[in-house]
């Protein structure tokens, strides 16, 4: 395996990042069932999880220039996976609207508080030649723990049904061993101050300066985030095909697994081959997992299909953000990380809006089909126009 890239930081991250998401993901399967049966409507729910991704998306943007403005990425890490895990029993203590709201924003902010500044943590961690690697290990951890998430929290429903007060209350438990963990990593040395904290949207003026080549990667991967949909659209079309809830909820435990178990070695794949050709090669994964979605009606299918979703997204999530640190200067890594997640999420915003409105006016096979034609598209323009990489 090579284990001479993990740094102290990169495994103390890795592990920070499997326990929150063992926190969050006992919630996420359960999230829309507690919320109706605590009165939220289907739009009220529509408009919470909007606004919650609108503020971790924005907030990723500004706490990753200021990131790099102070210099620091520890305090940034802590705060942001603080909030997260404190945000997990504040859903126990009150069902007023109000309250449900703040508890889902301070766990979203929480994510926009970390995120750049845990991505450039382990940019700084790593090498060019190891990039992959590093961020492949890391995503690995990170996806694991979303598979383990679901998983107990099955188990506890099943001994312990409509226990979701206790349930909130558990998952504190996985968040504060991350937080406790994320005080033992260790700044690289911190770098005096480039400036003054920046104004609320001052990084989206960081896109027209930034290097060429970091523009023209993103280009392609905003154009494609501008159609490819949430997963749960994913899900709706297996159940619509026929698949019991327990058939859906373990085909997403399954995409977990197989993402978790190929992110390491697709990292490392694009350190020997490139960080361009793996990207690509995982979007034209992802084309034909959407074509064969449009399609496919039989669970056998369904399973096999979301293996090659594993497939992509373990050949694009890190490595797509190892190329993005590969391609601007070591001083502006959060900030581009930043800035991207934050354009990504907007768009993502709108691409579950879009796909909607297909499926409503043209059907599943129509919505399914312009989202693969997307990915190839990026595809293409990322192979013709993006470089390998650009002087550090």
């Amino acid at each position: 395996m090579g284990r001479g890239f993990l740094t102290r930081n990169i495994v103390v991250l890795s592990l920070v990042s499997f326990f929150t998401d063992v926190a969050s993901e006992m919630l996420y399967p359960i999230m829309p069932i507690f919320l109706r049966s605590i009165g939220f409507s289907v739009l009220l729910i529509g408009v919470l999880e909007g606004v919650a991704e609108a503020t971790a998306g924005l907030s990723k943007g500004y706490f990753g220039q200021w990131s790099d403005r102070s210099g620091r990425r520890a305090p940034f890490i802590r705060i942001g996976y603080g909030l997260s895990a404190v945000s997990k029993p504040m859903m126990a203590l009150s069902t007023m609207t109000g309250w449900i709201f703040l508890a889902r924003l301070g766990d979203r902010l929480g994510k926009g508080v970390r995120t750049a500044a845990r991505d450039a943590l382990l940019s700084d961690e790593a090498t060019i030649e190891t990039k992959g690697r590093v961020f492949g290990f890391h995503r690995g951890a990170d996806t694991l723990g979303a598979a383990f998430g679901p998983i107990l929290a099955l188990v506890f429903l099943s001994a312990r049904p409509g226990a979701y007060t206790e349930l909130f209350l558990l998952a504190f438990v996985p968040g504060a061993l991350a937080v406790g963990l994320a005080f033992l990593i260790k700044e690289r040395g911190s770098r005096p101050a480039s400036g003054p904290r920046p104004s609320l949207a001052e990084f989206a003026r960081y896109w027209p300066s930034a290097p060429a080549a970091y523009r023209r990667l993103t280009i392609g991967l905003l154009a494609f985030s501008l159609l490819n949909s949430s997963d749960v659209f994913l899900l709706l079309a297996m159940k619509q095909a026929g698949l019991g809830d327990g058939a859906v909820i373990g085909a997403y435990i399954f995409y977990n697994l197989v993402y978790a178990a190929l992110s390491y070695p697709f990292g490392s794949l694009a350190d020997r081959v490139g960080l361009k050709a793996v990207c690509a090669a995982g979007l034209f994964v992802f084309a034909g997992v959407y074509g064969g979605m449009a399609l496919n009606t039989t669970t056998a299918g369904f399973y096999a299909l979301l293996f090659f979703y594993g497939v992509y997204a373990a050949a694009t999530e890190g490595v797509s953000k190892a190329w993005i640190t590969n391609l601007v200067p070591k001083g502006e890594t959060a900030t581009a990380v930043g800035a991207y997640t934050a354009f990504q999420s907007v768009c993502s915003l709108v691409a579950s809006a879009t796909a909607g409105l297909l499926w409503m006016g043209f059907g599943l096979t129509a919505a399914f089909c312009a989202t693969s034609a997307a990915a190839i598209a990026a595809a293409v323009w990322i192979l013709a126009a993006v470089p390998r990489s650009a002087p550090r």
